[in-house]
């Protein structure tokens, strides 16, 4: 159960994230909403998974999908710039989070 929080939290950090770029420094009022919404939702996932869950490992799969989720966000809907070496840095995070998946305790 706590896994699966865990990845729900991270997955909650990219809509905030993306909410908040919406947002335009929170002065529209429907993504600042969502992104407090989004961000208040995450941090309790958050805090539930770290129950059983080692705090490096959680808080790194944590950030992990929200920055791999942003970079995704970024490049298919608001049409950031891919290159090799931003693929490369996303790929290498990705690696980071199947090894620390694999290195916690169940």
């Amino acid at each position: 159960m706590a896994w699966l929080m865990l990845v729900i939290a991270g997955l909650l950090e990219v809509v905030w994230a993306f909410s908040m770029k919406l947002s335009a420094g929170f002065t529209k009022p429907l993504p600042s909403a969502i992104t407090l919404i989004a961000m208040i939702a995450s941090f309790g996932l958050l805090a539930f998974s770290m129950r059983t869950l080692p705090l490096g490992t959680a808080y790194t799969i944590w950030t992990g999908i929200g920055a791999v989720g942003a970079f995704l966000i970024g490049i298919t809907v608001l049409g950031e710039q891919l290159n090799l070496t931003r693929v490369i840095a996303a790929l290498l995070i990705v690696c980071g989070l199947v090894l620390m998946k694999m290195s916690a305790p169940d």
